[in-house]
């Protein structure tokens, strides 16, 4: 955060602040950062983030209820941090789970060929079945766990959204002040 000052002749100071965020909740740092007297100045590409943009902002410096609106932009960032470990916590699991099956599946398989190659027609055979299981069986399993915890955690995401959107209202309400 910098902060730039000027004489009082209608010269408005600023304080800027960047922000790295995932292009998902781009929109909501933008909405919720207005509440606190932030205005977005420029968004731009991070150069190792694929899914993430850096935003610029910038509001005066010498805005009424500064510690005030720095408690509850605190507050704000926290509640989104959570919103994206929560959305996150829905395909983390179900990858674990989709990616141990297939490779299960994949050692099956390895001793299917092994077994082949020393001429054990029989047991490639039987090692084979668990083998094309694991390989097929991970896309069921990721979907199946991603829509319960989905189910799990959607509640949660609302309930975060609900008091983030409460902590806007109550900067929103000492900005008009």
């Amino acid at each position: 955060m910098a902060e730039i000052t000027k004489n009082e002749n209608n010269f408005i100071g600023y304080e800027y602040k960047d922000i790295t965020v995932s292009r998902s909740m781009e929109s909501v740092y933008a909405d919720g950062y207005a509440n606190f007297g932030w205005t977005l100045e420029d968004t731009s590409t991070p150069v190792q983030g694929v899914g993430s943009i850096t935003m610029k902002f910038k509001r005066d410096r010498k805005i009424r209820n500064k510690a005030e609106l720095g408690r509850l932009q605190r507050q704000f960032e926290s509640c989104a941090s959570q919103i994206e470990s929560l959305e996150k916590s829905k395909t983390n699991g179900a990858m674990i789970a989709a990616f141990s099956v297939g490779l299960v599946g994949t050692a099956f398989m390895a001793g299917s060929v092994f077994a082949y190659l020393a001429g054990m027609l029989p047991l490639c055979i039987i090692l084979a079945i668990p083998a094309f299981i694991g390989w097929i069986l991970p896309y069921f399993c990721f979907l199946n766990i991603r829509r319960k915890r989905t189910d799990k955690v959607s509640p949660l995401i609302d309930q975060k959204y609900d008091e983030m959107y409460e902590v806007c209202e109550k900067a929103h309400v000492l900005l008009a002040k």
